[in-house]
């Protein structure tokens, strides 16, 4: 049996480590093992704090910082993208397993693993065939109301971690509430390791590489150590509660944490669980892979590089798939992992795979240390990282700009903080798809005239224009498809009801790029309605593969007026004065 042939360029498509390893060298190896120090140690306490505001044990945030990485090095295209858990994926994973009302943690964990994986295949599917562009229909100003919003419920949740309190709720509103009700249980030691703990993290992330630099020291080192900043927090708090016996005086801590690499699981397989879980994992992955792949282009752009969006949907797919077999949740491309990579001189995707390897002896050894680490830590580095998600500038940005974009990202926010992310990212991607259609349904449409001694044509509201009270120039903005077509036909049809002698209507479609069969029908009624009223319709300026469309109808033949190549032929052959004039 022969097998068809694979070139060389199609496996290296779908299999870029193929592509990148071919040039590898001693230097790249020497940026990417420096690159991933510094990420590993930015991930530790990251991966054990996302895994707590998931809900899951500390050591399930470390599992999914090891195979995942190692999965993007082998399929995925960003050179300094770093996956691995992060805030507002595990946000989503809390809201979507919490729905499920499990019983115990065992349980609770399946899950997280089986949405991981749910979530890997929908990526993969996606990317295989080609799916990519359907995360454009996402607004970037939905998107960034969505996480705006999720940065201040994830800081409001581990509120109760600072205060050493029980506190639940799926929205802004119930936490809230649940922490007024328990604030008299404070522990006031527990307050005191979170309050500095957040104080000393915001100092580390403006103040201490300058300190550092002032010293002397090189940039290189002087940034390690200010990354290292959330390391010194958990070492340093984790020290003092085991040296002062802080457990017995009410302060929570991580516990035992199993030391070892990450187990073989496998994802539950019951229909009621995939149903239950199906839209939170489409959710999950829309959003997952709308952040990471804005992150992988901006940093791909500075070096002139270039990301295969379809095949980043394989690496996350992929990335996914793996945290899911190796007891993980569901992962993606984070922000400032992936600015500290690029930053650190990340070349290639390897350095993914050598930060995996530096979690993986962190699980192999560093977990009995975590035993006396305080959550309150924990809480104070996600509250760190999350506050630099809030932006609440895109208001007041999207209020001057366009009203329309202010009503969806102002919608997305209160729906996020009313109702939870669920609601709030299923009315993200509603209100992006509705925001699309009520644009495109009222395309802008322009009376156009001729600018005097040109042959260029402008809006008569804005130009000092030439026109022909026997003819009226419309220029359409906008593809007519069927959610535009009967407001283009109302439009025009409202234009000529006047006492105007107009004998000749001619549609400019220098911007339509697409004519699908309900605009066709609706081209097809104006012309009828306006050969009724003895008024004669014509095009001009219709791009190739729109004429080539219009030729396989009946609508050309039937047209009472003619195609012209620019609106200027059509000017000098629709006002015979003014080609009188020009003959002379």
């Amino acid at each position: 049996m022969a097998f068809p042939k694979v070139s060389r360029a199609n496996l290296e498509r779908h299999l870029p480590i193929l592509q990148w390893s071919k040039s590898y060298d001693r230097d790249a190896l020497t940026s990417d093992v420096v690159a991933a120090v510094i990420v590993t140690i930015m991930l530790i306490p990251q991966s054990l704090a996302y895994a707590l505001l998931a809900g899951l044990p500390a050591e399930m945030g470390l599992y999914a910082s090891i195979l995942p990485l190692v999965a993007y090095a082998i399929f995925g295209t960003s050179r300094a993208l770093a996956v691995g858990p992060v805030a507002v994926i595990s946000l989503m994973t809390a809201a979507a397993v919490g729905n499920l009302a499990l019983q115990g943690t065992a349980e609770y964990a399946a899950a997280a693993i089986t949405l991981a994986f749910m979530s890997g295949v929908i990526l993969t599917v996606m990317g295989l065939f080609r799916l990519g562009f359907l995360a454009n229909f996402l607004s970037h100003p939905v998107i960034a109301g969505f996480i705006t919003a999720s940065g201040v419920l994830i800081a409001t949740s581990q509120l109760k971690h600072i205060l050493g309190v029980d506190a639940h709720g799926h929205n802004l509103y119930e936490l809230v509430r649940s922490l007024d009700a328990h604030i008299q249980e404070t522990n006031m030691i527990t307050l005191l390791i979170g309050v500095t703990s957040v104080a000393f993290l915001f100092w580390v992330r403006k103040g201490l590489k300058p300190l550092l630099l002032a010293t002397g020291l090189p940039p290189r080192l002087a940034d390690i150590l200010a990354k290292a900043g959330p390391v010194v927090a958990v070492a340093a708090t984790t020290i003092a509660v085991w040296l002062f016996d802080l457990e017995a005086k009410g302060v929570r801590i991580v516990g035992e944490v199993p030391m070892g690499l990450p187990p073989l699981s496998l994802p539950s397989f019951s229909g009621e669980i995939w149903s239950s879980l199906f839209v939170s994992a489409l959710l999950i992955s829309v959003i997952g892979f709308v952040e990471s792949v804005s992150v992988a282009q901006t940093l791909a752009a500075k070096k002139r590089q270039r990301i295969l969006p379809d095949q980043e949907l394989v690496g996350l797919g992929t990335s996914n798939i793996a945290a899911a077999l190796s007891g993980g949740y569901p992962v993606t491309g984070g922000f400032a992992r992936s600015v500290v990579n690029f930053d650190a001189g990340a070349e290639t995707p390897a350095a993914g795979a050598y930060t995996a390897i530096g979690i993986a002896f962190a699980a192999l050894l560093l977990t009995p240390l975590l035993f006396f680490l305080p959550k309150a830590t924990l809480a104070a580095t996600i509250i760190v990282a999350v506050l630099s998600l809030v932006d609440f500038s895109i208001l007041t940005k999207t209020w001057s700009y366009s009203k329309v974009d202010f009503s969806a990202v102002a919608a997305t926010i209160f729906l996020t903080l009313g109702f939870g992310v669920e609601v709030g990212v299923s009315a993200g991607v509603l209100l992006s798809l509705g925001l699309f259609l009520y644009k495109t349904s009222r395309p802008h449409v322009a009376e156009v005239g001729q600018v005097p001694g040109t042959q260029h044509f402008r809006n008569i509201l804005r130009h000092n224009v030439e026109t022909h009270p026997s003819l009226v120039t419309l220029r359409i903005d906008e593809s007519l498809y069927f959610a535009n077509a009967r407001f283009l036909e109302d439009y025009l049809l409202e234009r000529v009801v006047c006492d105007e002698p107009i004998e000749n209507v001619v549609l400019m479609c220098s911007a339509v790029n697409e004519i699908d069969m309900s605009a066709l029908e609706s081209l097809e009624e104006i012309n009828k309605r306006l050969q009724d009223m003895g008024i004669a319709l014509h095009l001009s300026e219709v791009k190739g593969p729109v004429m080539d469309r219009l030729e396989r109808s009946h609508f050309l033949e039937e047209l009472s007026g003619r195609v012209f190549l620019s609106q200027y032929d059509a000017m000098i052959a629709l006002t015979p004065k003014e080609q009188e004039a020009a003959a002379v």
